[in-house]
């Protein structure tokens, strides 16, 4: 049945039964409508959620319906009626209709079989899994040692887990510059840092995130998890997690939800770190290239502007916010900080730029020292699935990010993106903080579903041991998804751990109370292998060994040559001094911020102690003494120097124009 509101919004409710006159209206009350259309089909133009994709939307609206007491209802989902057949809207969440009847939810499609893959080579190209050619020989080794060939979850598979993304492979490699071979990769010069100081260092480079040594804390938590309990403080040594990653390629191509998604997965790192740990805080970096808004500013103006693939810069710099902001604000996570840079200079006719967007999510978080380190699970142990179905979303997304923005067709780039279900994650880390929480947590080993979705999650968990997964106990939200698409989609805010088998109820109850979907899905072994099973096809979509499935990347040899650029040295005119400030401040990285942090809850789940868009700062100028910089509290941007405007100090002759401009890149 549809119930229709009188600004053109449908909703459509999926039911298992009829409905009480007493249920419906309690849903005309919810809706806020005034029109049911029971069996009559409805024509026009509309627009909704694809069919075979149950929307966050969705799963939220039809637990608050229960909560009402209306219990026969299945999916509610929301469309939007048109006068004209529209353009513009997401193609990857929605779908143009020109009917709404009893069958939109209908399935069609359906599952595309098993496929032993002849040509790797052929199947690499067509898919855009990014294998080197070495990988390419290598899996035809594999094909050859196991004397048959390979199925697409395994080539897929073998694609995601080995990517640059996941690998760190130029990270990792070795560099010849001017034909002489550096002693030392990317990673190596990283580590030295920790290596040198390790001070307080408890865990790096080998967790979801790195820990320090924190301060002894007392936790004020409810004595058990599993059912309602009085609150008990517990002294506990602490220590805090750290962690900060990019989402460049999904935010270039689908802003919105690749910063919303980029916010969620860096979460759910920090609470995968070590047996768990627990989000405290985030933070959000966007760089692009000059977005030229309102025609454009003169130093815009200066260069051609570029015909982008996917989105402008305006476009990513104001969605790629919106998702982190909304993503944060729906999880219950303040986002305390960040920065904002656009940069592009022509020189030498050369144009250099932020082309590549780039956006950095990262947070800090907190744990317990007793549980700093991951255990190794033994056999028998279960392996749980914590969270939302699996879709056709975010497939390939870890081959896909590591290659160039355009490389590959529209389709699967736009393929690869996932969708954000920040309500779905905030039931999962609920549950998750219970078990850090309580006297003996008895997670052994946890990881999240980032990319490549069960394939690296999964088979991080098993690394040490070996691990069999049953494929008919993986929550399917779309039934035409095949066994590959199954076990390597990346649909978000899930999470896999290891307990032992005694300790399965515990979670389940656990689970029950904060409504997180929880599913055990398969069995520690001993044997080296990691496998998928499917019972009910009589198949292994994926059957490796794990030396082989991780033993594999070839070295990778990056030859350069030195660039000596040179450009010609800034010429100031005093004369135009406060045309330069003018200019300065209305810089994306130095001017008011009110776009930014007026959309996001800075103070979320009630932690953050001061407000961080308020204040004075004091900074040195040359030869002047202090310049105390009042700012704006509403508006964030320095107005004056002492009690003086800016231009008034400047006609005084107060400092230099080095000295002034040192002191206004320090405010950013």
């Amino acid at each position: 049945m549809f119930f229709e509101r009188a600004d053109a919004r449908i909703f459509a409710v999926q039911t298992i039964h009829d409905l009480s006159s007493q249920d419906i209206e309690k849903l005309f009350w919810l809706f806020d409508c005034e029109i049911l259309h029971e069996l009559e089909p409805l024509q026009g133009h509309f627009v909704g959620p694809r069919a075979t994709m149950i929307t966050p939307w969705s799963t939220n609206a039809v637990e608050i319906t229960q909560n009402m007491g209306i219990n026969h209802i299945i999916r509610i989902e929301e469309f939007k009626r048109f006068t004209t057949k529209p353009e513009g809207y997401d193609p990857m969440l929605l779908q143009y209709y020109e009917l709404l009847d009893q069958h939109i939810f209908d399935h069609h499609g359906t599952p595309e079989p098993v496929r032993y893959i002849e040509d790797i080579a052929d199947y690499n190209e067509s898919e855009g899994l990014a294998l080197s050619k070495e990988e390419i020989d290598y899996l035809n080794k594999v094909a050859h040692k196991y004397g048959r060939l390979l199925t697409d979850a395994e080539v897929f598979g073998f694609s995601q887990v080995n990517s640059e993304h996941c690998r760190h492979k130029i990270f990792n490699g070795t560099f010849i510059i001017d034909g002489e071979e550096k002693e030392e990769s990317l990673f190596k010069l990283i580590k030295k840092t920790s290596a040198k100081n390790p001070q307080n260092i408890v865990s790096a480079y080998k967790d979801n995130v790195a820990f320090i040594q924190g301060p002894v804390i007392n936790q004020f938590a409810p004595e058990k998890g599993d059912r309602p309990s009085a609150y008990k403080k517990v002294s506990k040594n602490s220590i805090l997690s750290l962690k900060a990653e990019t989402h460049n390629f999904p935010t270039t191509v689908e802003p919105f939800n690749g910063a919303a998604t980029g916010s969620g997965g860096e979460i759910r790192d920090r609470l995968a770190g070590g047996q768990g740990s627990l989000p405290l805080a985030g933070t959000a970096v966007y760089i692009t290239s000059y977005p030229r808004t309102e025609g454009g500013k003169p130093w815009e103006n200066n260069i051609p502007s570029r015909k982008w693939l996917y989105q402008s810069p305006l476009d990513i710099l104001i969605k790629a916010s919106n998702g982190a902001s909304d993503f944060g604000n729906k999880f219950g996570q303040p986002l305390i900080c960040g920065a904002v840079l656009t940069f592009e200079h022509l020189e030498n006719q050369k144009i250099i730029g932020y082309d590549k967007v780039i956006m950095l999510a990262g947070g800090i978080g907190y744990g317990y020292a007793e549980m700093a380190e991951k255990k190794i699970p033994s056999a028998g142990d279960k392996i749980i699935l914590l969270g939302g179905d699996n879709y056709r979303i975010g497939m390939g997304g870890a081959a896909v990010s590591s290659a160039d923005t355009g490389a590959l067709s529209s389709a699967i780039e736009l393929n690869a993106i996932q969708r954000s279900n920040p309500e779905m994650q905030k039931r999962v880390a609920n549950a998750i903080r219970a078990m850090v929480e309580s006297d003996e947590n008895s997670i052994i080993s946890i990881h999240d579903h980032g990319a490549g979705g069960h394939l690296n999650c999964l088979s991080e968990l098993v690394e040490h041991t070996g691990g069999i997964i049953d494929m008919d106990k993986l929550p399917v939200g779309d039934p035409t998804l095949s066994l590959k698409e199954i076990i390597g989609n990346e649909s978000q805010e899930r999470m896999g751990l290891v307990i032992a088998e005694e300790n399965v109820p515990l979670l389940e109850k656990i689970a029950a109370r904060e409504k997180a979907p929880i599913y055990v899905i398969g069995d520690i072994t001993d044997d080296q292998k990691f496998s998928f099973l499917s019972k009910s096809q009589h198949i292994k979509p994926i059957d490796f060994e794990m030396s082989d499935f991780f033993g594999s990347s070839p070295k990778f040899f990056m030859h350069d040559t030195t660039l000596n650029s040179k450009f010609e040295n800034i010429i100031y005119h005093e004369s135009k001094i406060s045309d330069y400030i003018t200019a300065v401040l209305q810089l994306e990285s130095v001017a008011c911020k009110d776009w930014l942090t007026n959309k996001v809850d800075r103070c979320v789940g009630g932690r953050v102690a001061v407000q961080q868009c308020s204040g004075v700062l004091q900074l040195p100028l040359n030869n002047c003494g202090v310049m105390a910089l009042d700012f704006d509290h509403h508006r964030g941007i320095a107005t004056s120097i002492g009690q003086a405007p800016l231009t008034a100090l400047i006609d005084a002759g107060y400092g230099s124009i080095q000295a002034i401009g040192e002191a206004l890149t320090n405010i950013i």
